[in-house]
């Protein structure tokens, strides 16, 4: 059976997408003919079509594309300009957390959970050496624990575990929900912030460096602290930022490299060389934050520094293609994924009839009761 669509639609779905009608022909050979109301697809090409380029069924019959705004704040910029529309790879994570955050919300009131204090407790006129000060007790931050971590991914788990049992969810992943074939764009979007005094959320995009990831977690934490939501592509040395963004950079440099520890680290000497990865290894931190921190204090100049990050950018660039790797055993990732505040309570919720199945599927992106039955071996809900 044939059905009536709007080419306009169609072709809105493709750039939606960001797919080419090259990379599509093999699969529709009559797309180009499809997008130009020359020929109309079956409905089953339909449905095939919609998830190639993962757009609901129903949109594709609508009078004209739907508008598609960002449900957060967006404080992103790409070198000053404005980020291009938001991918549906994007806004279905973003729509997941939020679905994530509504049902903890919901459970930490059914349990009478207290709102943390913590949530909104800072502005960003709060002095950078006192507000990182704060989360790291709150947190209970320890420099000296986290530079004894062997790797960074180490110091990364310890640095989610300390934040997750201060009451945040935090979720990590490379990968839309759990479809490996949907690597997220660490280009555009690094992480986001989801306000709540009771079920305050981060996402970390974690198709970046584990250093990176460990400055998105702490840049992500100063907009918790400071109460506002928001969806960042941030780097440490980002420019053209409005003042929310530029704070909570500060002061997650502060919060992982303080600077009275650096000045500390430095009286042992070295060149630039020398000292870079040094200091990078004592707190866990990328090269880049490293050199951001020495221009803070003094020790690069402006000129030095600006040539230092453009090529150290492109080294660490280069040595991510080298040592890219697979998404892991799915199951051994899971805490990083969903949270493990959250996926313990989702899971108890559901044993004990509280939640049902097919929602707990749904916020879990699985499908099968083996799956959910095994994650609840690994997080030690099940014999």
């Amino acid at each position: 059976m044939r059905v009536k669509v709007k080419g306009d639609l169609l072709r809105w779905a493709r750039q939606r997408a960001d797919i080419t009608i090259d990379k599509l022909e093999r699969r529709f050979p009559k797309l180009e003919l499809w997008e130009g109301d020359e020929a109309e697809p079956t409905f089953k090409q339909l449905e095939d079509f919609s998830k190639a380029v993962h757009v609901p069924l129903g949109y594709l019959f609508l009078d004209q594309p739907p508008h598609e705004p960002l449900p957060i704040p967006d404080f992103r910029t790409m070198g000053g300009q404005a980020p291009r529309r938001p991918s549906p790879d994007l806004l279905e994570m973003l729509y997941a957390c939020q679905r994530r955050q509504d049902w903890y919300r919901s459970y930490a009131e059914s349990n009478g959970d207290e709102p943390l204090a913590f949530i909104g407790s800072l502005a960003t006129d709060t002095p950078i050496v006192q507000a990182a000060a704060q989360i790291r007790a709150a947190l209970k931050f320890d420099l000296e624990a986290r530079a004894e971590c062997s790797t960074w991914e180490e110091a990364l788990r310890l640095f989610i575990g300390q934040a997750d049992s201060a009451g945040i969810l935090v979720m990590c992943s490379g990968v839309v929900m759990n479809n490996n074939h949907r690597k997220l764009d660490p280009e555009e979007f690094r992480g986001f912030a989801l306000v709540d005094v009771l079920a305050p959320l981060v996402f970390i995009n974690g198709t970046d460096s584990k250093s990176a990831q460990m400055f998105t977690l702490a840049h992500e934490l100063a907009h918790l602290w400071s109460g506002h939501t928001a969806l960042s592509n941030t780097t440490v040395a980002s420019r053209d930022q409005n003042a929310i963004e530029t704070w909570c950079n500060r002061v997650a440099a502060e919060l992982l490299a303080p600077l009275e520890a650096v000045r500390y680290e430095l009286q042992i000497g070295g060149t630039i060389e020398q000292v870079v990865p040094r200091l990078a290894r004592r707190f866990k931190v990328s090269t880049l934050v490293v050199l951001q921190r020495l221009r803070d204090v003094g020790r690069l100049t402006w000129d030095a520094f600006f040539v230092a990050y453009e090529a150290e950018k492109v080294r660490l660039a280069q040595l991510q293609r080298i040592q890219k790797k697979g998404g892991g055993d799915f199951y051994a990732t899971t805490g990083a994924r969903y949270s493990k505040r959250f996926a313990r309570a989702l899971i108890q919720s559901t044993l004990e009839g509280q939640t049902e199945y097919r929602e707990a599927y749904k916020l879990l992106g699985i499908s099968k009761a083996e799956t959910f039955r095994e994650l609840g071996r690994t997080l030690h809900f099940m014999s």
